[in-house]
């Protein structure tokens, strides 16, 4: 066993891979191409032996990376430590697990191919699986793979297995962003109140980066320059996006918005019904106290699925958006249930 298996009291183990992303380099911000991969294998696991594994792929949230979703927290869980007391308690059959950073300048790139961050969904399904698929005794196959995540990391999980059907058997989006017409609005006020007051979103951005602690105004503003510089790019060069709101007025730009609403997982489920038709799982959560009204987004995205006859696993609970990975001990056994094993 490591050191980082032992810190965090697994029976399996945690390596630390290095992937350098050709997808990810000479991106416009200049975020670094060369990502640290955590990989878990479960107890037993040789890699000189012939038993393959189903890989789950975890896709962290927004302002997190790869080692937000590793850390030890006291009184908390992790998706490592899940996993591996899932398997060692046998309630989920052995898997490997893969956590994916997708963190950029902005605090997140939605793990979409975007010119303004660079081709995250790319870098997903190609740079990482391939690496996993060739370092690592995988089922490596779309029958031998999930992806999951929360709140970003679900809208991830969402978007790849839409726009990237063939990679993935199953999803389950835990808090995931979806239904933008709820979702988003509500913080456009004071994001464009921030812009205004620095004059542009370059300068609220070095000075969000220049302070030593940031209010949680900053942070709801950030995060509204990632999402336009995800779904509303304009060319491959920093901060060259629009934003769904006149920067001087604070006016709605519906041309703007409906830019975003084309990524909004619930506006997308007719267009999708066919990749979504070949998941052997679509898993959708939320608690029903979530500030970001992603309950209703977990809602209208199940109905909008059965109404085309996908089934969908939807549940809900008494919780708001933080602090709930406690969700991923149902999740982990219910995709690795569902894909191929030996």
């Amino acid at each position: 066993m490591n050191e980082l298996s032992h810190l965090l009291g697994l029976r399996g183990t945690l390596q630390l891979d290095l992937v350098d992303s050709p997808a990810l380099r000479d991106n416009p911000l200049v975020d670094p191409s060369a990502r640290v991969l955590p990989v878990y294998v479960p107890p037993g696991y040789d890699p000189e032996g012939s038993r393959r594994y189903p890989v789950l792929y975890c896709l962290h949230g927004f302002t997190g990376d790869a080692g937000a979703l590793i850390a030890t927290r006291p009184w908390e869980t992790n998706v490592v430590q899940w996993i591996d007391r899932l398997i060692v308690s046998e309630k989920m059959p052995p898997a490997i697990l893969v956590v994916v950073d997708g963190f950029t300048r902005l605090g997140g790139s939605q793990y979409l191919d975007s010119i303004h961050n660079g081709p995250y969904a790319t870098y997903v399904v190609r740079d990482v699986v391939g690496h996993v698929d060739a370092a690592y005794r995988t089922i490596a196959s779309e029958g031998g793979r999930a992806v999951l995540g929360k709140s970003s990391g679900g809208f991830g999980a969402l978007h790849l297995c839409m726009a990237h059907p063939g990679t993935f058997a199953a999803f389950a989006s835990h808090s995931g962003d979806a239904y933008f017409r709820l979702a988003h609005p509500p913080s456009f006020a004071a994001t464009q109140r921030l812009v205004e007051q620095f004059g542009s979103p370059r300068a609220f951005v070095e000075e969000f980066e220049r302070r030593k602690k940031r209010p949680q105004h900053f942070y709801t503003a950030i995060e509204m320059l990632a999402y336009a510089a995800a779904y509303s790019p304009t060319a491959a060069e920093a901060f060259a996006f629009d934003l769904p709101f006149d920067v001087k007025t604070g006016e709605l730009r519906d041309d703007v918005f409906a830019r975003w609403l084309a990524y909004d997982p619930c506006e997308r489920v007719a267009s999708s019904k066919a990749a979504l038709e070949r998941l052997r799982l679509r898993y959708l959560d939320c608690g029903r106290k979530d500030e970001y009204n992603l309950d209703i987004g977990a809602r209208v995205f199940t109905a909008r699925c059965r109404d085309l006859g996908l089934g969908v696993r939807h549940e809900e609970f008494d919780d708001d958006h933080r602090n709930v990975g406690y969700r991923y001990e149902i999740s982990l056994p219910a995709l690795a249930g569902v894909l191929d094993r030996e």
